[in-house]
């Protein structure tokens, strides 16, 4: 898009475009959502951003009416297969907060500053900036949706002072802590006065999703004691127990959308994993995906038409812990409830029917080699796919059918073509789509 289309965007208070990219207002200092509200700029005025920590770098604070960091991920991110595509996945995921940049530029093979010097010229901003938008981003729904301690809040952030935290609050949001917190009322009716109700969490999404399609694929892969499904359709609650780098957690989303986000709710041993729970579930219910664009694409193929038509805004599910997802795949459905009860890590204090937590594939090399061999094969947010897929192939029992559908669910590919299924050009780059299409239109 050049600049002028932006501005369309901005215009028309186009929500499509929401995440992927910002505009800022020079006269106000501020910067906004595409979608936001407020009375539209003179032209003359606006400055275009790829990401907030962009408009943020540049002096610009956080519009209180559309809250702009708040807005879905950018779908760029899941479809590029470069440095700089796999750096914005991990900053996500929090790898710059748990490793640094040092840490992230190993994962990726580069040097600290390629790392830099990339993402600087791609996206406005480095890893510094964009992991500290994202920071502020989960202290502002800590502040909001829990009665934790203001300094609690700053470490569980990853801020490493509190007074880093209090400088950055009051750069992004124009507010201190303390004045953010005093919006719960408007901002998150009924928020907890603690965290043993869970976090509440809103997990944004840009145009239709097709939430009951995504809900049944969940409940039929459900493994007893990771996961439950409750409700009937229309008004499930998918939950399931997650590992995480600090601790464990419990997360329940509902399949009831108020229309641009889905309700959630995260139990958590250590509030440090916050940002990594909400990329997982993000990648897990596919919420980052640009529907306009992919109803768009398949919709030229006169065979997928009437199916886009039929289920406008259709997901890719991908996995919530990407080596489960591969073990579950190469030992199948029941050979995994089994492992869950033979080896599965039993919860301190189960949730209904959670109750423990599934191996990790280190925890199987011993006495099931075959799918311990897992743990040597790199599945993270950065993973290079072509990589992945290539090492998986190389394990003993996996099939190229399984190792495809690994690079779909675990590695979030939207682009899979699978063996012995339909495929064609005109689908790319959104063929996994276009296989979710014709698989629901199979008897």
């Amino acid at each position: 898009m050049d600049e002028e289309t932006r501005y369309e965007a901005v215009s028309s208070r186009d929500a499509r475009f929401d995440g992927e990219f910002f505009f800022a207002v020079r006269t106000t200092g501020i910067y906004c959502r595409p979608s936001c509200p407020a009375v539209t700029p003179k032209r003359r005025n606006v400055r275009f951003y790829p990401t907030a920590a962009a408009a943020q770098g540049s002096g610009f604070r956080a519009c209180r009416r559309c809250r702009p960091d708040a807005v879905p991920g950018s779908a760029a991110w899941n479809i590029r297969a470069d440095v700089v595509g796999r750096a914005m996945r991990m900053i996500g995921d929090g790898v710059v907060d748990r490793e640094g940049v040092p840490g992230l530029a190993v994962r990726l093979g580069y040097s600290t500053r390629q790392v830099q010097r990339q993402l600087t010229a791609e996206v406005g901003a480095g890893p510094v900036a964009l992991a500290r938008a994202q920071r502020s981003h989960t202290a502002r729904v800590l502040l909001q949706t829990t009665g934790l301690p203001v300094t609690e809040i700053a470490f569980a952030s990853g801020f490493a002072s509190v007074r880093q935290f209090n400088d950055t609050i009051r750069k992004i949001y124009a507010r201190t802590p303390s004045e953010l917190r005093a919006e719960v009322a408007t901002v998150v009716p009924g928020a907890a006065a603690g965290t043993a109700a869970g976090i509440p969490l809103r997990l944004a999404h840009r145009g239709p999703y097709a939430a009951r399609e995504a809900f049944d694929l969940l409940a039929r892969e459900t493994i007893p004691r990771i996961e439950e499904v409750l409700g009937t359709s229309g008004s499930r609650t998918y939950r399931r127990t997650l590992r995480l780098p600090y601790g464990s957690g419990i997360a329940a989303v509902s399949e009831r959308s108020a229309g641009r986000w889905l309700d959630a709710r995260i139990h958590l041993t250590d509030l440090r994993d916050l940002t990594t729970a909400v990329q997982r579930l993000r990648r897990l219910f596919d919420l980052d995906a640009d529907p306009y664009a992919i109803d768009e694409r398949l919709s030229a193929d006169p065979r997928l038409a009437p199916l886009v038509a039929r289920r406008p805004g259709l997901r890719s599910p991908g996995a919530a812990e990407p080596e489960e997802f591969a073990v579950r795949a190469l030992a199948g459905r029941e050979k995994s409830q089994w492992l869950v009860e033979r080896y599965g890590t039993a919860l301190d204090q189960p949730c209904g029917g959670l109750t423990h937590l599934f191996p990790a594939p280190a925890e199987l090399l011993a006495d099931e080699p075959s799918l311990g061999a897992v743990s040597g094969v790199r599945l993270d947010p950065g993973a290079d796919r072509d990589e992945a897929e290539q090492a998986l192939l190389a394990l003993p029992g996996m099939t190229p059918r399984a190792a495809a559908l690994i690079r779909m669910r675990a590695l979030g590919d939207p682009d899979v073509a699978l063996a012995g299924e339909p495929g064609a050009e005109i689908w790319r780059p959104w063929r996994s789509y276009a296989l979710r299409h014709i698989w629901l239109d199979q008897p």
